[in-house]
């Protein structure tokens, strides 16, 4: 339930993906139907079974389906789905409560669920021994779960979900945007018309009743998909499904919605004062067809030609032509009952959204004049295979894709149609699309400014009725002692009582490793897999904010900016061309030790994409036009920095953690002063001083031999000059003799950000691993304390967690957790708490649960090509040896209580912590006060002390 419920629908849009031809492939390749083997079957009551084998890693994905979301509810339950699947997870007849968040992560495995629009999904990820042990709780919350509810587990959910919203909705910048839209677009009693995550007042009114009506009419078995995918038996996982879900009986309601698009008589044009947005925002809503219409494919693809790109008409206008922004998106959402196009730009800072409005009609009126070009539309094409075979590169992955397919288009086999219909999109397709939907076309249009900035919402908008909760002080409720009668058990033609053993097992095998050291000093490491014709790669380079200047923080995040805006020899367009037609993606990215070049390419454009790779590298474009649009883009993004709190907190902790002088107390994007200073001389020098090929690391996993890696290397070896690289040392400040608390206001938040640690380790401090081990039963995990504690007893949080950073460099524990606003010193308080508590409680089981989580869940470690990538990564940029993980699950094994009491004595000491609270001042300071953890200093956004004395409101 951590993923994100509001963008669930997005996920797996992003999942079904196509094919393309490439230019010049030969039509054998292109001709090539690409699918995923399965077996599909249906029980007797309704459940279809489908079944992938992948016998790769010793692993198994499940995924149940089931066809109902939000379109399903009726208004003034609003909501009610996605907290439905928050009920499910809670326990069942046979399986005991909190078993979801405990067990499977005790298995090595991980979990989850999400809702939208049209459908819910549940899934699991575990070493393939626990297959029968899922199968047996996933068929138990099925068809064994109603009885179990009691009151007491409704009403100790709603404030989980009502936090939930506060996090994603009502705290953030631009949150109410999407209720806004679907009020206007969809009529009253369309089942678009209210947002996945509902009303809070409808929340608060949802019934014992309600639980049990929803469950039977729409969670009975003939209204879902089952998919198991990985290693596994088929006759034997049969026979399971058979034995768990067989006796299920059918029930309820598995009539498919018909697709009920809207229409708009006028255009609409609304706007809303947010009190967390620092920019103007604009949103301009047209209503276009449902999923698998024969326009679907045409409207997808109109919405990349308009902005993606260096030639997209939208773009140009509004980022290049009139800056006007930074970026504008647009994409086509078709649903199940409805579809909505969507355009979407967030202005710089001050500009009027009338100014861009004009901008948006005057690019389309070109793009309707000039049309665009078949490279357009064949660049679009060209990444769908690379796209396919990135989404089928899990099982999970897999899973996925075959349970939605199979839900909302009839077969899981239908990707092979979807794929067809894609390629068959044709430019006059398109224009006719444009022409249909959006030429002319009524639209909802919003304009969300920041507090005292209506001056620029679009001339006659009207304004938005938005729900802003109110935070009202904290009032313990007085909870009714609820008897609990013994559980009337469903009846059963087996014992379900019985959890089932786990079998054998599995047998991990870690991929093989190469090494190579180039005479240029590039190292090289390398994993060979052959499973899919895919490659990712990446080039580290030491450095990267910590060889910027301190008085001039920000020229190394520039630099990689910078340097993906053409070469020497290749324009910005050229360059975009170059990447998008063999299907490849390129990336750069500074994070505070390196500098980062991504890659992700078909096999057989391996060699190019490398060679384009090194144009970039070696022949940088230095674009003065380039550059002074990205200055400006990053002086936008640096202003918009602290409407969100979680980045505050994180400006607060790194003051504290490493002190004023320490380079890592900066912001890695640089400051709205330092980012003015800065010039393309700034960064031709931190170029010409700092790339060096023997502070680099070259990391590759995939379906390249090493031969042929060291072969496509030739020219960056032969044209890339060794040179001698100073690297500054710092000093970090000292964890404090006692503990210390900050307090940065965010006026008005719906919820605190609160963190709390201390500085540790480096990653490869002997120290490293075993914390992570103590840590584990603490805030590793969602059975771990701190989540059970802050959000399954007391209902303060979405989700509070812990964890160590990895870094060359000595970084932090941290505890950290967004909380209800009126909660915030009781949360302080209970973070020191449980943290005391743990350490004085650990025993042999607590160790135990880690040990076993940690080893089994090395089943997972080697699935895709980005996890391979991350183990070379880890190797090379933390000195690791090869086999470290194994290194580490010997140690794991020796561990005692002792060495773990030992090393939370250490660094888990509360009185030696930091606490860091972003908040509402005038609400909660005072109470933080009172707690006498130690005097409160209060800090700005930057973490800079605003008084040493502190009054209280």
């Amino acid at each position: 339930m951590q993923m994100k419920k509001l963008s669930f629908g997005l996920l797996l849009a992003i999942l079904v993906i196509f094919q393309a031809c490439q230019p010049g492939e030969k039509k054998e390749e292109s001709d090539t139907k690409l699918s995923i083997e399965n077996e599909k079957y249906t029980l007797p009551n309704g459940l279809d079974v489908i079944l992938h084998q992948d016998d790769s890693d010793p692993i198994v994905a499940v995924a149940i389906q089931v066809h109902v979301g939000s379109n399903r509810e009726k208004p003034g339950r609003t909501g009610f789905a996605h907290f439905f699947e928050h009920m499910l997870f809670q326990k069942s007849e046979n399986v005991e409560d909190g078993a979801f968040f405990k067990n499977i992560n005790d298995l090595g495995g991980t979990f989850n669920g999400g809702t939208w629009g049209d459908g819910t999904v549940y899934y699991e990820v575990v070493p393939k021994d626990a297959l029968e042990r899922i199968l047996w709780m996933e068929s138990d919350r099925m068809g064994f779960f109603i009885n179990a509810v009691t009151k007491a587990d409704l009403e100790g959910e709603k404030p989980v979900v009502k936090n939930e919203k506060r996090q994603r909705v009502d705290n953030v910048p631009y949150g109410h945007r999407s209720y806004v839209i679907k009020k206007a677009l969809y009529p009253e009693g369309h089942p678009y018309n209210w947002e996945v995550i509902g009303e809070l007042e409808d929340l608060e009114a949802a019934t014992l009743d309600d639980v049990k009506e929803f469950y039977d009419k729409w969670y009975g078995p003939n209204n879902a998909t089952l998919v198991i995918a990985g290693d596994f038996s088929k006759e034997e996982t049969k026979a399971w499904v058979e034995k768990y879900f067989g006796e299920i009986p059918s029930r309820g309601d598995d009539t498919p919605l018909e697709p009920m698009p809207v229409s708009l008589e006028e255009t609409k044009k609304l706007y809303h004062e947010d009190d967390y947005a620092k920019v103007p925002d604009l949103r301009m809503v047209y209503p276009t067809v449902e999923q698998y219409h024969e326009d679907s494919w045409a409207l997808s693809a109109l919405a990349e030609i308009l902005t993606e790109g260096k030639r997209a008409p939208l773009y140009k206008k509004l980022v290049e032509e009139t800056e006007y922004a930074q970026s504008v998106f647009a994409y086509n959402s078709s649903s199940e009952l409805a579809g909505e196009f969507n355009i979407g730009v967030r202005a710089k800072d001050g500009v009027d959204l009338d100014s861009v409005y004009n901008a948006i009609e005057v690019a389309l009126a070109k793009f309707e004049q000039e049309g665009f070009s078949d490279k357009d539309l064949q660049r679009i094409k060209a990444r769908q295979e690379t796209n396919f075979y990135n989404g089928v590169s899990s099982v999970l992955g897999k899973a996925f894709q075959l349970s939605n397919y199979n839900e909302f288009a009839g077969s899981p086999d239908y990707i092979t149609e979807d794929i067809a219909n894609i390629l068959a999109v044709t430019k006059e397709d398109v224009m006719n699309v444009y022409q249909k939907y959006i030429k002319g076309k009524p639209f909802i249009m919003t304009s969300f400014v920041p507090k005292e900035q209506l001056d620029l919402i679009v001339e006659g908008s009207e304004k938005a009725t938005v729900k802003i909760e109110e935070v009202v002080p904290n009032e313990e409720q007085a909870t009714e002692e609820e008897t609990i009668a013994e559980v009337e058990k469903t009846p059963s033609d087996i014992d379900r009582s019985v959890e089932p053993a786990l079998g054998e097992t599995p047998l991990v095998t870690a991929p093989t490793i190469y090494e190579a050291t180039l005479s240029n000093g590039l190292k090289v490491y390398g994993i060979q897999s052959d499973e899919l014709p895919l490659v990712n790669f990446s080039i580290r380079i030491k450095g990267g904010q910590l060889l910027d200047n301190p008085e001039l923080p920000g020229v190394a995040n520039l630099m990689t900016d910078i340097m993906q805006e053409g070469t020497a020899n290749k324009t910005p367009e050229e360059l975009e061309d170059a990447i998008g037609q063999i299907g490849a993606s390129i990336n750069m990215y500074t994070s505070s030790e390196y500098i980062t070049v991504s890659a992700n390419c078909l096999a057989r454009y391996f060699d190019q994409t490398v060679a384009l790779v090194e144009e970039m590298l070696l022949e940088p474009r230095w674009d003065e036009a380039e550059f002074d649009r990205i200055k400006k883009n990053q002086i936008n993004t640096i202003k918009q920095r602290n409407a969100n709190p979680n980045i505050i907190a994180s400006n607060v902790s790194d003051q504290m953690m490493y002190g004023p002088n320490h380079i890592f107390s900066k912001p890695i994007s640089g400051t709205e002063e330092s980012v003015n200073k800065i010039t393309i001389d700034d960064l031709k020098n931190y170029y010409a001083a700092n790339y060096a090929p023997n502070i680099a690391t070259f990391h590759v996993a995939g379906s390249v031999n090493e031969k042929d890696v060291k072969s496509a290397l030739s020219g960056m070896e032969e044209k890339w000059s060794k040179k001698d690289v100073n690297f500054p040392e710092y000093e970090v400040n000292d964890v404090p003799e006692n503990a210390e608390v900050y307090f940065a206001n965010f006026e008005n938040a719906k919820q605190s950000v609160v963190r709390i640690q201390r500085m540790a380790v480096p990653r490869n401090d002997p120290d490293y691993f075993p914390l992570t081990v103590a840590n584990y039963g603490l805030g590793g995990n969602s059975g771990a304390k701190l989540f059970q504690v802050l959000r399954e007893e007391k209902g303060y949080t979405y989700g509070a967690y812990s964890f160590l950073s990895s870094s060359n460099e000595k970084s932090p524990f941290t505890m950290y957790s967004s909380v209800k606003t009126n909660v915030t010193p009781e949360s302080v308080q209970t973070f020191k708490d449980v943290l005391e508590k743990y350490k004085a409680n650990y025993d042999e089981a607590e160790l135990e649960k880690a040990r076993t989580a940690m080893i089994r869940k090395e089943a997972r470690d080697y699935e895709t090509l980005n996890q391979k990538l991350n183990i070379l990564q880890q190797i090379s940029t933390y000195n690791l040896p090869e086999d470290f993980v194994r290194q580490n699950q010997e140690e794991l094994k020796a561990y005692t209580v002792e060495d773990m009491k030992a090393i939370m004595d250490k660094y888990m000491n509360p009185n030696e912590m930091t606490y860091i609270v972003v908040g509402d001042a005038k609400t909660q300071l005072e109470g933080v006060e009172k707690l006498n953890i130690a005097p409160v200093v209060k800090v700005d956004s930057d973490g800079n002390p605003i008084d040493k004395k502190i009054e209280s409101n």
